[in-house]
């Protein structure tokens, strides 16, 4: 099975990402992302307004001004919240009704990297066709002759109590009647957007909280921390005697979890274990769980057993989030760590995902160890290889011999998904079936056809 790349060439499939100050992310086209933005957002004649937040990148700085130019350039007014997590500006730019919302973040990447994200007023990312049309702007320079004038250029301002309006807005998600008095939590925020606000909602709600990844530098954002590197939250779980860990990634729409054990807890399980409660309680909507995918087929014979279904989408929280809203789902994710509760949130939240979670745990009263076993995992091999370009896969006819004969091999035990990534110059070969073994011989005999290919 292959996934085909999303037909645009400066969006990838979570906005816009590359070395910072290296093209497309300079500052030159932040400014140009602005006007183009600001263009497609006028309607009416009210005061335009967008919602800028970023993560804890030393090039945040630079790109923040220059999109906050280029916002103002074009008579919208830019309000700067600082270092937030991604669902934090979502949220804030619904909550005070502005005309769109952007942050300035590369997510899991290294700290060199930098991208950017749009969101409706709604709260909801931008979906592709209105990439797309951004994308045409500024392409064709259409946009060059349109300079407001004296009063009608924006201006920009900072809101200095964004972060607190998030920390009561995510507490929201966990129900009125419990606290976590007693519980020990090991939060990483990964020196990313979410250092201050994440240990504080944990803290209000009474649980005794161990912090790390909560200092950062502009340089060591997700270095050797955070959701891509869990092990230092898992030692700390163990050295602690905490009841759960949370590694959050660099914008904190993401959450890897480790049990009291230290035992790391994928996107899957988490959904896994929230999705069954809710059949439980008769609050999945259809009795449905969207997944990417990605996702482990366990996931899809847990949710089954216990009368409820797994539909998938492609990789993305965007593509969750669109198939969850046009037909009235409430929970999905992925198995990266996106998990997104639609009754809450308008997009991944890795503290709303880790307090749905955490709420289970005291409502059943488990330990997650426990509640983790209600999913079996089946044996699944990934290979992440660079790539120089990304032709058609279909085109690199190595490649597709290679697939169709393992698809032919595994029938219906297994499955093969290969695809490029939406943001990294890299290709992604997943295999899945009873073996192991076998799945690891099966991945690394497409990754061999792809390095001949485009290695």
């Amino acid at each position: 099975m292959a996934e085909h790349p999303i037909d645009r060439k400066l969006f990838g499939t979570d906005g816009v990402r590359g070395v910072a100050n290296v093209e497309p992310m300079t500052g030159e086209m932040m400014m140009s992302l602005g006007r183009a933005l600001a263009y497609l957002i006028r309607s009416g004649p009210h005061r335009h307004r967008v919602v800028v937040g970023k993560d804890t990148r030393l090039s945040g700085y630079m790109l923040e001004q220059a999109l906050a130019s280029g916002l103002c350039s074009m008579g919208v007014d830019v309000i700067l919240t600082g270092p937030l997590p991604t669902p934090a500006i979502s949220f804030v730019t619904q909550s005070m009704r502005a005309d769109a919302g952007a942050v300035i973040s590369a997510s899991h990447n290294p700290y060199q990297d930098n991208g950017i994200k749009f969101f409706s007023r709604d709260g909801f990312k931008l979906p592709d066709e209105v990439e797309a049309k951004i994308e045409g702007l500024i392409a064709d320079r259409a946009l060059d002759e349109l300079r407001p004038t004296a009063t009608k250029i924006g201006k920009a301002f900072r809101i200095d109590d964004a972060g607190g309006r998030y920390v009561v807005y995510a507490k929201n998600a966990f129900p009125a009647d419990l606290t976590l008095d007693g519980m020990t939590v090991v939060i990483d925020a990964g020196n990313g957007a979410a250092y201050k606000v994440a240990p504080a909602v944990f803290e209000e709600l009474g649980a005794r909280v161990i912090t790390i990844g909560v200092e950062p530098d502009g340089k060591n954002i997700n270095a050797k921390c955070g959701a891509m590197a869990p092990e230092a939250m898992c030692k700390a779980v163990v050295k602690h005697g905490a009841d759960v860990g949370l590694a959050l990634d660099g914008d904190a729409d993401r959450v890897i979890v480790a049990d009291e054990k230290g035992r790391v807890v994928d996107g899957d399980r988490v959904m896994a274990i929230c999705a069954l409660d809710m059949l439980k309680r008769r609050n999945l909507a259809k009795r449905t769980l969207v997944a990417t995918v990605m996702s482990n087929l366990g996931l899809d014979r847990a949710i089954e057993g216990a009368g409820g279904r797994v539909v998938r989408t492609r990789v993305g929280d965007r593509y969750v989030v669109e198939s969850m809203r046009k037909n009235g789902y409430n929970l999905g994710g992925e198995q990266s760590g996106h998990v997104i509760f639609l009754d809450h949130a308008t997009t991944g939240d890795g503290t709303i995902a880790a307090l749905k979670l955490l709420a289970v745990m005291r409502l059943t009263d488990r330990p997650l160890s426990s509640l983790a076993r209600c999913m079996e995992v089946f044996p699944q091999v990934q290979i992440n290889l660079p790539v120089k370009h990304k032709p058609e896969l279909a085109t690199l006819t190595g490649v597709t011999k290679a697939v169709t004969s393992i698809e032919k091999a595994l029938g219906k035990e297994g499955r093969v998904l290969v695809r490029y990534s939406g943001t990294e110059s890299k290709a992604r070969v997943l295999v899945e079936g009873p073996d192991a073994a076998k799945s690891r011989a099966y991945a690394d005999t497409i990754a061999g056809e792809l390095r001949k290919a485009i290695g």
